[in-house]
């Protein structure tokens, strides 16, 4: 067997320090390369961001901020970024070196590559520290000064009550619509929402009108003009008029517009409002649908009653017609007003949509048309074969049913700012009793509640079950499931919205 010497790799000596290494251009070792060679040369090893405590953003030269986490990717880009000579080398490798997060110091980890010599390419690692400088943003700063508002929209709606605006408020939430927001305030009549762009205060008129009717208008005033740059500053005002009909509203309408509609009777009941009205003839089970286009271009559909005007009733007697639709159902339902009951025979006879909700011994609302006091032009031109005695709105629920149990769920609402117009006890009252309502047609509308969130509310005590309610067991008042409410993952509370207490 023949004998095969092993090849041995060939030596130099270091020209510098004389350490036997493999051959290489520059005839030198790593060790020497690198004392007389720095590669890092040129590149900072500390260096500024700045960051704003409010918004918790950092700034992004020139004039951008945007928001990133420790540690994210978002972040290394942006220091990398104000690092200049990194152009010149090879980036290999870059991470983050733990630091306290209190001490405001940021340092990152760089491995690069450059060219020294002729075919000889030297790697390096080494650290950069930055340091987190305190600064304001001009968003934020035009929050914390007073009257820097560039946008503001003002919606407003011509009804005596606020459940619009709670349900408003709601949809708010749930699209997140007031994130652009610098201040929410309560006016009277009405909500003003101010922002620092009129991009985004169009954003919110147009978000407005996708879910509720709405029209608008805007101007605009002149804060400032530079004569030499032909440059002016504006403030801009829009103008947001809800329409003036609400759910469970009776609505009233001309003849003509009723026939353009479907040839739906004149006097019709509202069942919900959308990004249209929908109402019901409580007579035929007939729908329409009025969109705001219809309603503002002649505006001659007005509410004849609304629900201060509910009167409650007792029913006698329930005659199904045969005729349903969805959830509805033609009846014949012979009530009796609540004064009367058990003092004389006095009952009425009404046709209603309710047929199918409604049984002997319930309770129900209605509209009184032959007591109430009406001052409408479209409801003084219908015939009297047009008007019924009493319109049936919804099936009620005696208090000692509603109060049986507290409510296992929440709402959440916009941290808005009274200003100068705290409301008064009374109004104070009244507008509680308008929530206690909203709340109640969440309950009992399951269509209303799919728009909205309903979070879960793990504060609330079930109060115990005593005789009483064992014998009310089958009449029980309507509650939300618990499979349509979201968890509530806010620690502490939000800067944007607050929680609210469904006791």
């Amino acid at each position: 067997m023949e004998y095969i010497p092993e090849p041995r790799q060939q030596l130099i000596l270091c020209c510098e320090c004389g350490t036997a290494i493999p051959p290489n251009p520059a005839n030198m070792c790593v060790n020497c390369v690198r004392s007389i060679v720095d590669i890092t040369e040129g590149i900072p090893k500390q260096a500024t961001v700045h960051w704003c405590k409010n918004c918790e953003r950092y700034l992004q030269p020139p004039a951008s901020w945007v928001g990133c986490d420790l540690e994210s990717r978002e972040l290394l880009a942006l220091c990398l970024k104000k690092l200049r000579g990194l152009t010149k080398v090879r980036l290999i490798d870059a991470g983050f070196v733990w630091t306290e997060p209190h001490s405001r110091r940021i340092k990152i980890k760089l491995t690069i590559q450059k060219e020294v010599f002729a075919a000889t390419i030297l790697q390096q690692t080494f650290e950069v520290e930055y340091v987190v400088s305190s600064m304001m943003c001009p968003d934020c700063t035009k929050i914390m000064a007073q009257n820097t508002w560039k946008a503001m929209v003002q919606v407003r709606q011509k009804v005596d009550h606020q459940r619009t605006f709670f349900y408003l408020e709601q949809l708010i939430l749930k699209h997140n619509a007031h994130q652009e927001t610098i201040n929410i305030k309560e006016v009277k009549g009405g909500i003003d929402f101010h922002f620092a762009q009129r991009s985004h205060a169009i954003k919110m008129v147009e978000f407005l009108a996708s879910m509720v009717p709405t029209r608008s208008k805007s101007s605009e005033q002149l804060i400032s003009s530079d004569t030499h740059t032909s440059t002016s500053n504006y403030k801009f005002t829009y103008a947001v008029e809800l329409i003036p009909v609400c759910k469970d509203d009776l609505v009233s309408m001309p003849k003509k517009t009723a026939n353009a509609l479907g040839q739906i009777s004149p006097l019709v009941l509202c069942t919900r409002v959308g990004n249209a009205v929908h109402v019901i003839d409580f007579k035929t089970l007939q729908v329409a649908e009025i969109t705001g286009l219809v309603y503002w271009r002649q505006e001659d559909i007005t509410p004849v009653c609304s629900m201060r005007d509910l009167k409650e009733f007792y029913v006698m007697d329930v005659e199904l017609l045969g005729q349903n639709f969805g959830r509805y159902a033609l009846a014949d339902i012979t009530i009796q007003r609540m004064a009367d009951v058990g003092r004389n025979d006095n009952v009425i006879i009404v046709r209603s949509h309710l047929g199918n909700l409604l049984n002997f011994g319930d309770t129900v609302l209605g509209y009184d048309l032959l007591t109430a006091n009406i001052n409408n032009t479209n409801f003084e031109r219908l015939s009297s074969d047009d008007i019924p005695s009493v319109v049936l709105v919804k099936k009620s629920y005696p208090e000692r049913r509603r109060k049986r149990k507290q409510r296992n769920w929440k709402l959440k609402t916009l941290n808005k700012d009274e200003g100068d117009l705290a409301p008064k006890k009374l109004e104070q009252d009244k507008i509680e009793a308008d929530f206690e309502t909203f709340l109640r047609d969440l309950e009992e509308d399951p269509e209303l509640r799919q728009s909205i969130n309903l979070y879960k509310d793990s504060s609330a005590v079930r109060r115990p079950v005593t005789d009483m309610d064992d014998e009310d067991e089958d009449e029980e008042a309507p509650e939300v499931p618990l499979e349509e409410l979201l968890e509530d993952l806010t620690i502490g509370g939000g800067d944007d919205y607050d929680d609210v207490d469904m006791a």
